[in-house]
């Protein structure tokens, strides 16, 4: 499959003198580090921290469209990490409805610390998630940086939800429904959309927007303050 470099990426000399910068940041903290390097092992010094953007909604309330537009107009390099991707890695094997709420808890758990390692790194990274579990916000609020997290409320009306997800024939019947009073409890986002009314593209732009003027403190840093999810 042929690939094409994007046009923000230019290859050569603007390419190298970026790595030459980042390599020059990383020696002020590991000043014999030496990340382009082949033969060094120590590990270069985190340079920066990544943001988050975290979209929560039900299922088929349009997550993962405003995440593909997100990944087309905005600026630097982003990352579109969801929920379902880890759950599609899982062996495809049985598993009994004993073993499956621990092995829906482990899945979260390790996807959560999967979107908190990459940002550590200095990732930006959009987040598609299913926040139905009081306990799964809880976890985000204690990995994640909340000042560099834009928490994002996906909504949609339960009926258009129900339509779509037996339109699209790929989720349980009822699952959207089963999430839906649930997802939005806690109540606090740094902004909102809803899908029924607005297009991918358009939902993408007001994140976009957002971004450029974000006010402190963020959604995450209230929530985590007051600890309302707590349970």
């Amino acid at each position: 499959m042929s690939t094409t470099t994007p046009a923000a990426v230019r290859p050569g000399q603007a390419a190298y003198d970026d790595q030459a910068d980042q390599a020059d940041q990383a020696d002020q903290q590991l000043p014999s580090s030496n990340p382009l390097d082949r033969s060094d092992p120590r590990v270069p010094a985190v340079t920066r921290q990544g943001m988050v953007i975290l979209l929560n909604g039900t299922s088929s309330s349009g997550k993962s469209s405003i995440a593909a537009e997100l990944l087309e107009i905005l600026d630097d390099t982003w990352f579109h990490l969801p929920v379902d991707a880890v759950h599609a890695m899982r062996s495809q094997r049985e598993i009994s409805d004993e073993d499956l709420p621990a092995e829906l808890v482990r899945t979260s758990m390790g996807f959560h610390r999967a979107v908190a390692g990459m940002a550590a790194a200095g990732n930006n990274v959009v987040v598609d998630h299913v926040l139905s579990f009081a306990w799964r916000l809880s976890d985000c609020l204690d990995l994640l940086d909340p000042e560099r997290v834009v928490f994002v409320g996906v909504r949609c009306p339960l009926e258009e939800t129900v339509a779509r997800e037996a339109a699209r024939g790929d989720r349980p019947v009822g699952q959207a429904a089963s999430q839906f009073d649930q997802v939005h409890a806690h109540g606090d986002y740094d902004l909102e959309v809803d899908t029924s009314v607005m297009s991918p593209r358009q939902c993408a732009e007001r994140v976009r927007e957002h971004l450029s003027h974000r006010a402190s403190p963020t959604a995450f840093s209230r929530l985590r303050s007051g600890r309302t999810v707590r349970t």
